[in-house]
């Protein structure tokens, strides 16, 4: 009888950590169920200890359950933290390689890409990146707590608007290109972190005739993630079958892209003096470690948010009121800028997710975090003007890369 007490104080021990793990993690529909079981796992734990165990012997299976307990919880947590990307399903490439196409040019429209719903698979691999490159984050031990902090953020912003946005933003894209004559052109839309993914756009483009494909990079940067882009683009091998591949590079020096924090500004301060409007453009930021391979990556988020400093200094905005701060890995931190700006005596502060394409978990929920660590006085505005969406103006720099692109693609 005592050994059976012993093995199911080890059994519901290494099962509460298992549960633990799972209600961290899982999906919200699966979370109740996850937490039930981890409750009732440690409270018969607990009932176990306290009915039948007495001095040393208590202290001994206290020792045992709590070993049995990080054992389970350990496990648990390498396997979720070990879970890969599910397979794509590619569709087959129906082309010929000596089919030259019907000539028209394929605009595939290549973004970072964001879930709607919370699946961690895009922060795992973010985790095993770090973990190649040995740059420092959170522990092994609390990534399931990391991962149980991203799911209360889907669940405060109700779901990211990430993939709805840019999928209006390519409607809105390809009705500017063909009011500009460009009629010949077909869009596909590709995510590095969501589906489609750019080889399935790259390889309907292919089957649909495209003797042209020009990749429009909607990334502020040339960073890990456009060379991820262009690399998954070219692991599908559309010179085989006679196709030119243009990239247009990323969006950091495009003028359009800078008048528009402008206008965006002017239309959120309604009658406010804008001598006393506070702006804080908010970087994405990556470690230092990647800057020794990517160097662009954080030179052209800078040169980004100082040109569109630059015009908002020129459109009347006090250079004094303007600032720059990163949401992770470098300094200033936005909770900073804030406070200098209430010590400069602005009325109202608007901010931007600077560095994001379309709304998402960063620029819904993050960035307005780290924004409200500062003790903003009860009444003042602080508004989040987000990522770039849909305004014109995004459409117009996407556009013009493009359009620089297509004589020599053989428009």
């Amino acid at each position: 009888m005592r050994v059976l007490l012993w093995l199911i104080v080890i059994a519901l021990s290494f099962a509460g950590g298992v549960f633990l793990v799972n209600y961290l993690t899982v999906h919200p529909l699966g979370m109740s169920v996850q937490l039930l079981l981890a409750v009732t796992a440690l409270f018969g734990v607990i009932a176990v200890l306290v009915w039948k165990f007495r001095g040393k012997q208590l202290a001994a299976a206290l020792v045992l359950s709590l070993i049995a307990f990080s054992i389970g919880y350990s496990l648990r947590a390498n396997t979720v933290l070990a879970r890969e990307d599910d397979p794509q399903s590619l569709a087959p490439i129906t082309r010929a390689k000596t089919d030259p196409g019907d000539g028209h040019t394929a605009v595939i429209y290549l973004t970072h890409g964001e879930p709607p719903t919370y699946n961690p698979i895009g922060w795992l691999n973010q985790f095993r990146e770090f973990d190649e490159q040995g740059i420092p984050f959170v522990p092994v031990f609390a990534r399931p707590f990391f991962l149980y902090q991203l799911r209360n953020k889907y669940l405060e912003v109700g779901q990211s608007h990430h993939r709805m946005m840019h999928t209006r933003m390519l409607a809105d894209l390809e009705k500017a290109m063909k009011q500009a004559g460009h009629q010949d052109l077909k869009f596909y839309l590709a995510f590095l972190d969501d589906d489609p993914g750019a080889e399935a756009a790259t390889i309907q483009a292919l089957n649909d005739g495209a003797s042209t494909i020009v990749v429009a990079e909607v990334f502020v940067s040339i960073s890990n993630h456009t060379a991820e882009g262009e690399e998954q683009i070219e692991s599908v091998r559309p010179e085989d079958y006679g196709v030119d591949v243009r990239f247009t590079g990323p969006l950091w020096d495009s003028a359009a892209m800078h008048r528009m924090f402008v206008e965006k500004a002017n239309a959120a301060i309604g009658d406010t003096d804008k001598s006393k409007v506070g702006i804080i453009l908010v970087g994405h930021g990556q470690p230092d470690e990647w800057d020794k391979e990517f160097p662009t990556e954080t030179a052209h988020e800078l040169k980004f948010r100082e040109s569109a400093l630059a015009l908002l200094a020129a459109d009347g905005y006090k250079p004094e009121n303007m600032g720059l701060a990163w949401m992770e890995f470098k300094q200033p931190h936005p909770k900073e800028k804030v406070e200098e700006l209430l010590k400069n005596g602005v009325e109202k502060i608007v901010y931007f997710s600077a560095a994001i394409s379309a709304d998402s978990i960063h620029s819904q929920s993050d960035v307005p975090e780290l924004i409200h660590e500062a003790a903003i006085p009860a009444g003042m505005e602080a508004i989040n003007l987000g990522a770039w969406n849909d305004h014109p103006l995004a459409i117009q720099a996407i556009r013009e890369k493009i359009e620089s692109l297509l004589p020599a693609a053989g428009r």
